[in-house]
């Protein structure tokens, strides 16, 4: 359920600022050893400068296993203007070297501002929106915040991306981890995000921020924790294009988009934890889709028959999340993000076998947990064949694509309270709409205080058993009828009794609040004139 940048970013090689010096560095190494790490410091930082200006001066003379560290600014960033515009976006800062550590020295204070030079930080006034240098047709391409380009083993952490936004060739992307997205292949291995924060505070028909934290065709290990995204027309986050991910989502927070979560694609050793999902118009979404993001499908089954976190084959768990309040239509959006039904907590739509477990669902307003096919009617590129689908189209109902349908997911043991206040036919705290396999996907001792409801009604009794054949609810079922009002799918529904969903009355944007900054920004950092054996330097010394 997921709109996706269609164009592969072209490999750059000009770097900005080559050549300048690093300001400090650990002791060389001995005869014949790997060099040293350098650190290299941009800005001032409590009175002492470093040697670079910019973010992207740094990061084009880093080699591999040296820091960057910057010090609290407003850094507007545009190395997308220092290289010829191809067919697809470039972005504020490129970072193609691998094992390159890009650290701020405080979480709220550093921030990469995709809004035009000079204006205030992260504006939302529409004249001080900066949508990218201009394509061939004089068209606005779109920008891309901090993006790591097929570089692994390094990490980014402890700083804020704002406002980069759509335009004619994509964009939109805060922070994206690249392996080459559109390609279907893997690119990037490790990388890891911490203490991270992306938003956007404008939205409008020229532009608006796509996605805050992506990862995309990266096989890992990778690891995103203590973050925080919000006002993406997509998603808040996205994982996708990977058919093994190898990737952890912990501690993350979503709020005001489209989609809290979306991953396309990406399944294997994938785990979401410890994470809320509030005040989007869906909470999180996982799919499968026939699409750029090849190969499809969605498919949480453990690789070589290995068993998973929770002693199943499923190595895809979504475990210890709160999710709630996600009932909100004045969001952006556009594409097919912005089809996720208004008023449902967590959606897995032609995905397999995921694991649903130990997560609390509350007030989410049509379904708390909705399991349903994805048929896609787009036209697909070159790289998609529908693996995993049916390319004959919905069975039975003469649309054609690839049809996606779901099993052999697990959701068990959560708890649930107050949802399904839409008062629609079938909205409650689970719901199935999926054909007879083998295995079916199964619901079992789930809870709710005031008692369970589902769609079909009680799932938990003729879906309860996992492993065996099972079917939810069919194609030409009432719950069919409201999944397609409440997305719209095919068109508007009209407005009678039965079919109360929200719909987008105006876009709001909240504003981005402090964020947990890193304990000590100096941990692990080789030694540099910003940091102390305990710490980063005091003002004035």
């Amino acid at each position: 359920m997921t709109g996706r940048p269609s164009a592969l970013i072209t490999v750059i090689a000009l770097l900005v600022g080559a050549g300048l010096s690093a300001c400090s560095s650990s002791a060389p190494s001995g005869k014949g050893g790997a060099a040293a790490a350098h650190v290299l410091l941009v800005g001032t930082y409590q009175g002492h400068a470093g040697n670079y200006p910019t973010i992207q001066a740094a990061v084009a003379a880093a080699k591999p296993g040296d820091w960057v560290l910057i010090a609290p600014g407003d850094y507007h960033e545009r190395y997308d203007r220092s290289v010829p515009v191809g067919e697809a976006t470039t972005s504020g800062v490129w970072v193609a070297t691998p094992g390159v550590h890009v650290r701020g020295m405080d979480r709220n204070g550093v921030v990469i501002d995709g809004t035009k030079p000079g204006a205030p930080r992260c504006s939302a006034r529409a004249a001080d929106q900066d949508f990218g240098p201009v394509d061939a047709k004089g068209k606005p391409v779109g920008r891309n915040g901090l993006e790591v380009w097929k570089a692994s083993g390094g990490s980014i952490e402890n700083l804020t991306v704002c406002n980069f936004l759509t335009g004619s060739h994509g964009g939109g992307n805060q922070i994206w981890w690249n392996g080459g997205d559109g390609s279907g292949t893997i690119g990037m291995h490790a990388y890891n995000g911490r203490y991270l924060s992306t938003t956007s505070t404008y939205a409008g028909a020229d532009g608006d921020g796509s996605y805050g934290i992506f990862v995309s065709n990266s096989d890992g290990p990778g690891v995103v924790a203590h973050s925080y995204a919000s006002n993406m027309s997509d998603s808040s986050y996205y994982i996708g294009g990977c058919p093994d991910c190898n990737a952890t989502l912990d501690d993350a927070h979503a709020q005001y988009s489209a989609l809290g979560y979306s991953g396309t694609n990406s399944g294997g050793h994938l785990i979401v934890q410890n994470s809320e999902f509030d005040h989007n118009k869906t909470g999180f979404s996982t799919n499968s889709q026939n699409n750029d993001d090849a190969p499809s499908p969605q498919d949480g089954v453990c690789p070589n028959k290995a068993i998973g976190p929770t002693g199943t084959r499923s190595c895809w768990v979504f475990e210890h999340n709160f999710v709630h309040d996600n009932n909100n239509p004045n969001v952006p959006g556009h594409g097919t993000a912005d089809l996720g039904p208004p008023g449902t907590g967590m959606v897995i739509a032609g995905g397999r076998n995921n694991t649903v477990i130990d997560n609390r669902f509350e007030n989410n307003d049509s379904w708390a947990v909705l399991v349903v096919p994805f048929p896609d009617t787009d036209t697909p590129p070159p790289i998609a064949h529908c693996q995993g689908g049916d390319p004959n189209g919905v069975p039975g109902l003469g649309i054609a694509g690839c049809y996606f349908d779901t099993w052999g997911n697990d959701i068990a043991h959560n708890t649930f309270k107050d949802n399904g206040s839409f008062a629609n036919p079938t909205n409650g705290d689970l719901a199935e709409i999926s054909a007879r396999h083998t295995p079916g996907n199964c619901w079992h001792e789930n809870a709710d205080s005031v008692g369970l409801t589902s769609a079909p009604a009680r799932l938990q009794e003729t879906n309860g058993t996992c492993g065996v054949a099972h079917a939810g609810a069919a194609l030409g079922s009432t719950l069919t009828a409201q999944v397609i009002c409440a997305t719209e799918v095919f068109g508007a529904c009209p407005p009678k009794p039965g079919n109360d969903y929200p719909r987008r009355t105006k876009v709001v944007l909240p504003a981005l609040t402090p964020q947990v900054s890193m304990p000590n920004p100096c941990d692990g950092v080789p030694a540099n004139p910003w940091c102390t054996k305990n710490g980063p330097i005091a003002a004035g010394t």
